[in-house]
């Protein structure tokens, strides 16, 4: 029972990294991060990446949501809020670099894991935000 569980899993993470693929705007690599085992757990592209920079993406993903920095800042607000529970502040992060622009998009249901979406730079952001806010609903995890 348990390997069928993971192979829905597989097919949803799978299929989220595809309809992204395909349906954000001038989308060229979609894929999604697990936090809590700092692994990327599939992905697409149109171009060849070296795996070593493949690896790197969820490195840097966990630092982005949940570095040591990061994490302090949350744990700071939820104290002076009397907030206890285990969510997240950071859903939603954007990266320009010089010549793309890097969504990274918290799952609404498991909160370790991210849905990431690299665009071309003259993406339009809203519809960016827009696309991918439709397709991790629909996908949700």
């Amino acid at each position: 029972m348990a390997t069928k569980r993971m192979t829905g899993f597989s097919d949803q993470v799978m299929s989220l990294v595809k309809s992204l693929r395909t349906e954000a705007p001038d989308c060229v690599a979609s894929g999604v991060v697990d936090m809590s085992t700092g692994m990327l757990l599939s992905y697409e592209t149109v171009d060849n990446h070296p795996p070593e920079v493949l690896d790197l993406l969820a490195g840097a993903t966990l630092d982005l949501f949940q570095g040591r920095t990061v994490v302090m800042i949350e744990d700071v607000f939820k104290e002076r809020r009397g907030v206890s529970d285990d969510n997240h502040f950071f859903q939603e992060i954007l990266v320009n670099s010089e010549n793309l622009t890097h969504l990274f998009l918290r799952m609404n249901e498991q909160q370790d894991v991210v849905a990431v979406v690299v665009c071309r730079k003259s993406v339009n952001v809203g519809m960016l935000f827009a696309q991918a806010r439709r397709v991790v609903r629909e996908h949700s995890l």
